[in-house]
């Protein structure tokens, strides 16, 4: 046997093969499998879309499951109103690019109807569920996709890739199918849908990978820049008409970026230097906390507030 048939007979999986996968070619093709799986099992599906880095990375192997074709799926955001202007200008800058349809359900406008009431403390991502459950409901979605990981908090640990969820969006771990073998289970009574999450098994390491080997392009609050904040419960926040700062709470000029993005009024910037992705992805593999750990006041009302809401109908 000659050297290149010995080369020819080593499996695919082997480190030395030439056929070998990256753990990011891994990644990628189970998400586009997935993406594609959905689009033969469900006939409404939708992406959550918010222009935060696991959304854009979403997107972006949407886009690639079905090139050169069309994506077939609409895009669906909860717009809080407290948003950080640069993610929604993002966020309409690929829309557009793309020719896809956006939908946006707005906490401001249940709140103006009365079918919501703003909470004391003035944060609005609690407030999210409802206006989701009501975009799922009047379009008929019945497969959502979101850009969950489950090594960002133990509530989305439990999640299985196909989540899902009752006539009234309630998730019950209970009710969460086996997925051997990629196998997936999308079967659902009518008035149920489920909720789908390609990155799964990625971690925040592999999402800022990702974007560098892909070069995919994201909003600028994600890298080192200079912004007037004030600290809250040891959180450096933004100040915003949502309600902050207080009058004994000092705002001060810190050079940081954000690791996560959401509602100003509950999600932290952190002190860093990292102006390049190069640079962001050294920092991120030597944080000992995980991005919601260290910036979402959120998930630290209580220790199960994010399965809480989660039961609730939350993403």
């Amino acid at each position: 046997m000659t050297a290149a048939d010995q080369t020819s007979s080593q499996p695919p999986g082997d480190a030395d093969s030439p056929y070998a996968l990256s753990h990011l070619d891994v990644l990628e093709s189970e998400a586009v499998h997935i993406f594609r799986e959905v689009a033969g099992e469900f006939e409404r599906p939708v992406i959550l879309f918010s222009g935060g880095k696991d959304s854009i990375v979403m997107l972006h192997l949407a886009l690639k499951a079905f090139a050169p074709s069309p994506l077939p799926f609409a895009l669906l955001h909860v717009d809080t109103g407290h948003n950080f202007p640069e993610v929604i200008d993002y966020r309409d800058r690929v829309a557009a690019r793309h020719a896809l349809r956006l939908h946006v359900a707005s906490v401001q406008d249940f709140i103006d109807r009365g079918q919501l009431r703003e909470r004391p403390d003035g944060t609005r991502n609690p407030l999210q569920t409802v206006p989701l459950l009501d975009a799922i409901e009047k379009n008929r979605f019945d497969a959502v996709f979101g850009g969950g990981r489950r090594d960002e908090e133990k509530a989305r640990a439990k999640e299985r890739v196909f989540s899902l969820r009752d006539e009234f969006g309630g998730w019950d771990p209970r009710r969460q199918r086996p997925e051997l073998w990629q196998l997936y289970n999308g079967r659902h009574a009518p008035g149920e849908h489920v909720r789908v999450f390609p990155l799964s098994n990625w971690t925040e390491l592999d999402v800022w990978q990702y974007i560098a080997h892909e070069k995919i392009e994201i909003p600028e609050i994600y890298f080192a820049h200079e912004r007037e904040l004030f600290l809250r419960n040891g959180m450096w926040l933004a100040p915003g008409e949502w309600g902050g700062p207080k009058e004994e709470e000092k705002v001060v000029t810190r050079l940081v970026r954000y690791r996560t993005v959401g509602d100003m009024s509950c999600t932290g910037a952190v002190d860093s230097d990292a102006k390049t992705i190069e640079q962001i992805i050294a920092e991120i593999a030597s944080s000992r906390l995980t991005e919601r750990g260290a910036t979402r006041a959120d998930d630290k009302m209580s220790e199960a507030a994010m399965e809480d809401r989660k039961r609730e109908g939350y993403f």
